[in-house]
């Protein structure tokens, strides 16, 4: 006879994976995490599991970029101390991050019940043929603004880009990077920035979810299945970020347009 407690860890662990893996990946996380609860029979997973998942995937990112956040941090208080112009590139990117995370943090405070109460598997079919197009459309894009020379607009619409993704279906990362490109970022840039764009999002969603964690009724009971996912979530997160830094050096962004695609379509046939 199976226990089911073993069963719960293993099916937790999948989705830490699937949360880790397409989490930096254009490819939209939340709604691979819909469609691998469904079929693992799992249903919804709730608030307090997403903030856990979310922190993880932080956390790999973190690590990722720690010298260039601990650069950026550390420049941008010498020029506030100093206004040495050395020092001025890295405070006006930090600025922007700071412009670049106001739509969605606007949007996710009033919008967030009307986002998780209209999101289906037909929402997420389409907005994955959303993302499969747009990241064909900028394809062959070459910009050439890098932190020096990005301006404020910039940031703001590729953080209404990032505000865009609050719809499962629509990828974090794919609508930041191609907001960016768009903008006319070179790759190197819109990758660095994206991902810096998302930390005080995410920082933000855990201050939030604090409370909801605590008063979660089965946290006793889901501290093992819960510490599991987060475990895999943060090392797979750590690998495919490592494995898309690659994928876009190497500018094959348009194998995501397909499996978005593909992806959409399977929805679409079978749910």
């Amino acid at each position: 006879m199976e226990n089911p407690d073993i069963l719960l860890i293993f099916k937790m662990i999948i989705i830490g994976i699937v949360q880790g893996f397409t989490e930096p990946i254009p490819v939209s996380s939340s709604g691979h995490v819909m469609i691998a609860s469904q079929l693992l029979g799992l249903g919804e997973q709730g608030f307090t599991f997403a903030i856990l998942t979310n922190t993880a995937s932080l956390l790999a990112i973190l690590f990722v970029y720690r010298k260039d956040a601990a650069r950026l941090a550390a420049n941008s208080l010498q020029y506030i101390k100093t206004k040495d112009s050395t020092y001025k590139s890295d405070f006006r990117f930090i600025c922007f991050i700071m412009v670049g995370s106001i739509p969605a943090g606007l949007l996710g405070l009033l919008l967030s019940d009307f986002i998780a109460d209209s999101v289906s598997m037909a929402t997420i079919a389409i907005m994955l043929f959303v993302t499969g197009i747009a990241l064909w459309l900028i394809r062959n894009r070459e910009g050439s603004k890098n932190e020096k020379t990005m301006t404020g607009k910039d940031a703001f619409l590729i953080g209404f880009g990032q505000a865009v993704a609050l719809t499962p279906g629509i990828s974090r990362s794919g609508s930041t990077i191609i907001s960016a490109i768009a903008v006319g970022l070179n790759q190197e840039t819109a990758l660095r920035f994206s991902f810096m764009l998302y930390i005080p999002v995410s920082l933000g969603g855990v201050v939030l979810g604090v409370s909801d964690f605590w008063d979660e009724p089965d946290k006793a009971e889901l501290a093992i299945p819960y510490t599991a996912a987060f475990i895999a979530t943060l090392i797979m997160s750590y690998f495919s970020l490592r494995w898309f830094m690659g994928i876009m050096k190497k500018g094959k962004l348009t194998l995501f347009t397909y499996y978005c695609i593909f992806v959409g379509a399977l929805l679409l046939i079978f749910f």
